[in-house]
């Protein structure tokens, strides 16, 4: 990455990219983080290949989301992005995987499908989380997302925000409660 741009945040890239939708911004912003996506896609495919092409999808999808939503931590929105994507590829992988294996022992015994089962419940419980986050007070979201999402200190949080840590701990614990309550009553609201 060149280093003219290393001094502007994330954020000040963003808002360039939303004032005059050009894309270099968005390309930069993305070079910054190709070694996380490409990390984060090697965690959950196992595959060199895989992955590279994974990032690729990733940055096309990206920059088509970018020209219809407006994000705020763009760090943690593009992890989200990149694992429901290898996911989404691991569930896939594994219904043809399914199919396969029903179609062959279709008459001779029961095929065990937990694990895809899980994995189709916890795509489940992480959309429904994603939709109670944005549901949180704006203040509770900001230090839910940086403590769990960017994994930053209370202190870091106090740093970023201006909150006072009593705060900051205050925000966390509300809002995890606040989350945990949403997502039981969104996941029961399923069930009816």
């Amino acid at each position: 990455m060149s280093d003219k741009y290393q001094h502007i945040t994330d954020k000040e890239l963003l808002e360039q990219f939303y004032s005059d939708r050009n894309n270099e911004w968005l390309g930069i912003l993305l070079q910054r983080y190709t070694l996380l996506l490409l990390g984060v896609c090697m965690k959950y495919l196992k595959n060199e290949e895989e992955a590279k092409d994974s990032v690729q999808q990733v940055f096309l999808k990206v920059i088509q989301e970018l020209h219809k939503y407006k994000v705020e931590y763009f760090k943690s929105w593009l992890y989200m992005i990149a694992k429901n994507h290898c996911l989404m590829r691991i569930r896939d992988k594994q219904g043809k995987a399914f199919t396969e294996i029903t179609e062959r022992h279709a008459d001779t015994q029961p095929i065990e499908v937990t694990e895809f089962s899980s994995l189709i419940q916890n795509e489940k419980v992480y959309d429904l989380m994603q939709i109670a986050l944005n549901e949180l007070s704006k203040e509770q979201q900001q230090c839910v997302t940086l403590f769990y999402l960017q994994k930053k200190s209370y202190q870091q949080i106090s740093d970023d925000t201006g909150f006072t840590l009593l705060q900051v701990k205050s925000h966390i614990q509300n809002g995890k409660r606040n989350l945990k309550i949403m997502i039981e009553r969104k996941l029961s609201e399923m069930k009816s």
